[in-house]
């Protein structure tokens, strides 16, 4: 079986076991959310309940205050209960969904209302003024009062809030033990979902560990030998899409074989071709200056002002052919020939440097804590000589200036060489490192483009970087890093 169609199956087991778990959690999660909405509408409940008594209680003060005394002020609790009791009364029906407490609520309601009845005939009589009122009131109060009809109501109603109250206690603890229950369950189920994803992804891991990493363990050195040159070919048996990689890599390893003998015999001919042009090209360079300056001495007096302006030319050409023969080979053996790294003091190389390169009229400006570097002297050498020389060679400022600063970095040091010259487009930056490649008219200036390029080509060969930052007018910024070590 392909390892395509084993991942695909294992991950549909372990998503099953997640869709499992993600419903068992969704319908437990609705029964805790039921539960708890209950709980908190039961605590509303009791809550309205000591409300709605202490209000019936407090008419029922208020009303006895009245009859002891008949000063109307101790009806205030009486009248403000006939109005805020039936409120309370909806309010607590509409949180009920007993019919047991829908029932014993309604039975208070009953109750109170016929001790509203009993209170409103007694209070009525006693407010009235007249001896027939003032008569019938006492006849009511001692026939009542010996009946005791207010405290059997007031105790019949005190009876049915204990029941409802104590009920719905019952009710609230039956709900907590379900929530409860709900809660264990689905820890329980997760718990148990969990161990299973667990355990099956260990089995799974286990499994592609003992057949796939081995493997792939075998590819990775065999990758790893490839880089230290060795192409032999690995076998492998398996009928699957890493013996596909095999075969790949066994593939890329003939080809790369083949190509690094190719490359080999190309650089064994461009080496010739080395040989070929700094011998064969440069000899006749060297015998057409020599014929210019033969020219020169034996027929002195013969040369008119327009043959010594050609002779001239002959020979600033022929020179910077040479000289571009000679930059073109310093440029091809970057990196082909062994570093010899030796203990380099920046500083004391930059100033070395500054002495005879830079004419005394430049503004020279050194900042920052020059590094010792490990590295190969000539190299960083011809890096400075290069930039420093285009900054020379190229400001024709009245007031020239140089300034060099270093700085060091996390892995590499920062180098910068900035001038005040003509300045360079935004268009060019990457043109001036190119080989043959220079700003200038050919006839200007004897330059052969080749020195920025291998500028270019030692700081990458090190792992490094270069960058400008100029505007026309106002000077040139070249800025490269050099590796530590």
């Amino acid at each position: 079986m392909s390892i395509r169609y084993q991942l695909m199956i294992g991950f549909t087991i372990l998503i099953m076991i997640f869709v499992i778990d993600f419903f068992a959690n969704q319908r437990l999660s609705n029964e805790v959310v039921q539960n708890t909405s209950y709980i908190s509408n039961s605590e509303t409940v009791i809550r309205n309940s000591n409300m709605l008594h202490k209000e019936m209680i407090e008419m029922q003060s208020g009303f006895r205050g009245f009859l002891l005394t008949g000063q109307e002020t101790f009806l205030q609790p009486y009248y403000a209960g006939i109005s805020s009791v039936p409120e309370l009364m909806i309010q607590q029906e509409s949180l009920l969904s007993s019919e047991l407490q829908n029932g014993l609520l309604d039975s208070i309601n009953f109750t109170h209302q016929l001790w509203v009845n009993y209170a409103m005939e007694l209070i009525k009589y006693r407010l009235d003024t007249f001896p027939e009122s003032s008569k019938k009131y006492k006849e009511l109060f001692e026939t009542k009062l010996r009946m005791e009809v207010g405290k059997k109501l007031n105790d019949k109603i005190k009876a049915i809030f204990a029941m409802f109250d104590n009920n719905e206690y019952k009710l609230r603890e039956e709900r907590r033990n379900r929530l409860q229950q709900s809660i264990q369950r689905t820890r329980k189920i997760t718990l148990f979902l969990t161990l299973l994803s667990i355990l099956l992804a260990v089995i799974s891991s286990l499994f592609f560990i003992r057949t796939i990493t081995k493997r792939i363990s075998k590819m990775v050195t065999f990758a790893e030998r490839i880089a230290k040159g060795d192409f032999t070919i690995m076998r492998d048996n398996k009928k699957d899409e890493l013996n596909e990689l095999f075969l790949s890599l066994n593939s890329m390893s003939g080809t790369l074989e083949k190509n690094f003998k190719d490359l080999k015999n190309k650089n064994n001919e461009l080496d010739q071709f080395a040989y070929v042009v700094s011998h064969d090209l440069k000899a006749p360079l060297r015998g057409i200056s020599n014929i210019v300056g033969w020219i020169e001495e034996d027929h002195e007096n013969e040369v008119t002002p327009g043959i010594k302006q050609n002779l001239d030319l002959i020979k600033g050409r022929t020179t910077r052919l040479e000289n571009m023969i000679n930059g073109l080979l310093e440029y091809a053996r970057i990196g082909k020939v062994k570093k010899g790294y030796v203990t380099v003091n920046t500083d004391f190389l930059v100033r070395d440097l500054l002495s005879f390169l830079v004419p005394k009229n430049f503004v020279v400006t050194i900042a920052g804590k020059f590094p010792v570097l490990k590295t190969e002297k000539l190299h960083i050498e011809q890096v400075f000589t290069n930039i420093l020389s285009n900054a020379v060679k190229y400001n024709k400022n009245i007031q020239p200036q140089i300034t060099i600063t270093a700085e060091e970095l996390e892995e590499h040091y920062k180098f910068t060489v900035e001038d005040n010259g003509p300045g360079i487009e935004r268009e060019y930056f990457e043109k001036i490192f190119i080989i043959f490649q220079t700003l200038q008219e050919r006839d200007a200036f004897e330059s052969t483009g080749v020195g920025l390029a291998i500028v270019k080509k030692l700081i990458e060969d090190y792992k490094g970087t270069i960058n400008i930052e100029s505007e026309i007018g106002n000077g040139s910024k070249f800025i490269f890093t050099w590796p530590k070590q």
